[in-house]
């Protein structure tokens, strides 16, 4: 008698705690705080589920699980270019137009 088995243990969300916390140590994208669990899958059945012990960071573009104490801190708004604002609504604009989108007025 022979028997096939298909099956494995495999992490996933539970629950994001903080959105953005962190960057992802293998692609560089924004990465959340998040509880996980680990689920017991039989032929892509979820079959049995335990919570995981502490939160870990997780990235939303390459799916990996790391711990927060390695991860680089998030882009801060700081490193982006000169923005320009409008004078009359304070939006901001980009730097190559003439006129606001939002007010019409001249920049």
């Amino acid at each position: 008698m022979f028997f096939f088995f298909a099956g494995g243990v495999q992490q996933q969300v539970r629950q994001v705690l903080k959105p953005g916390a962190g960057r992802c140590i293998v692609c560089g994208s924004k990465a959340d705080l998040v509880e996980y669990e680990k689920v017991v899958k039989l032929f892509f059945v979820p079959v049995w589920r335990w919570p995981g012990k502490e939160p870990l960071m997780h990235c939303n573009n390459c799916s990996l699980f790391f711990p927060p104490s390695i991860s680089p801190p998030p882009p801060s708004s700081t490193t982006l270019p000169h923005l320009l604002r409008c004078h009359s609504c304070a939006r901001v604009v980009d730097p190559e137009f003439s006129f606001c989108p939002f007010c019409g007025s001249s920049l």
